[in-house]
Formats: structure tokens, C-alpha cells, sequence
């Protein structure tokens, strides 16, 4: 495809959960489909007619296994969060249909215990998960998320 092509394409809409601990660490899980450091916070596609919310609950569970009883929904995204993906990776990804993402973020506070966290879901995405404090997030994420990520540290900061 080519850079106007890729232009071109609409973004797909998305949903992302900082979970936090009760330190205020926040959830990392490594990409399973990954062979580099590839960290990201859970997140995943909104079906058609599903709100936000209710996705990024659905996400988180199927990303990690926590269910709804074991957040506190903090706060949302004042907006919508876009980011594009490597034009090599876009031929890949969605049938090549999408550019990138945008994304409607949630903080959420986990009030369960580590061993609530089941990354080997019906169809897992993550190879290991860790806490890591807000300070490291950045340095672990893969480069071209590291704007959104950015973008979410600044909405949630002050409440982690």
C-alpha cells in the first residue's frame, strides 16, 4: 500500500484500560504474537453497537481474565486517542482496512489479587504481565504507542 493509500483508510475504534493496582502500578502484558519487547495496557476493538464502556470491560476480561466485579471504573478519556500504525503493518492487521486506531480510554482500579489475573484466556494475547510503576510505562511500550500512551499518563496521572 502506498502512503496515501494508508492516508486514506479510517481508523478503527477502540478501547484501552490502564488497570492499576492498589500501589498505583499500572497492568503491562507482553504481545504474545511478539518476539521483541512489545508491552501494551489492554485494549481491543469496539463491536458494532457496543458503548465504550461496556467493551472495555468485555476487552479487559478477555485480555486478562479480571472480571467487572474486580474494577473500580475511575475515569474516561476526555476523548478520542488516535495512533497509526507502521505503514508495514497495516497491510496486516484488519485486513488492511484501517490505518491505526482510535482509542477511548479507561482507568480502571483493580481490587482483586495478583492471582485474579489469567492471561491463558480462550485466546490469549499476552505471554507475561507485570506491574510497572507510571514512571516506566513509557520505556516498555512499543514505540509507535508511545504518543497515546503519553496522552493517557497525562488525563490519568493525578489519580494513579
Amino acid at each position: 500500500m502506498t502512503p496515501q493509500e494508508i492516508a486514506a483508510l479510517p481508523y478503527r475504534p477502540c478501547v484501552g484500560v490502564m488497570l492499576v493496582n492498589r500501589d498505583g502500578h499500572v497492568f503491562v502484558g507482553q504481545r504474545i504474537d511478539n518476539q521483541t519487547d512489545a508491552w501494551q495496557m489492554p485494549q481491543g476493538g469496539i463491536d458494532p453497537g457496543e458503548a465504550p464502556r461496556d467493551a472495555a470491560l468485555r476487552e479487559l476480561c478477555e485480555e486478562t481474565g479480571v472480571t467487572a466485579d474486580l474494577v473500580q471504573i475511575e475515569a474516561e478519556s476526555d476523548g478520542w486517542l488516535p495512533y497509526d500504525l507502521p505503514h508495514d503493518l497495516v497491510p496486516k492487521l484488519w485486513k488492511g482496512r484501517f490505518r491505526g486506531q482510535e482509542q477511548k480510554w479507561f482507568l480502571m482500579r483493580f481490587t482483586g489479587t495478583d492471582d485474579q489475573v489469567q492471561i491463558s484466556t480462550d485466546t490469549p494475547e499476552f505471554s507475561a504481565w507485570r506491574w510497572v510503576p507510571p514512571s516506566e510505562l513509557i520505556d516498555r511500550i512499543v514505540p509507535f504507542k508511545r504518543e497515546v500512551y503519553s496522552a493517557v499518563l497525562a488525563q490519568f496521572g493525578d489519580r494513579l
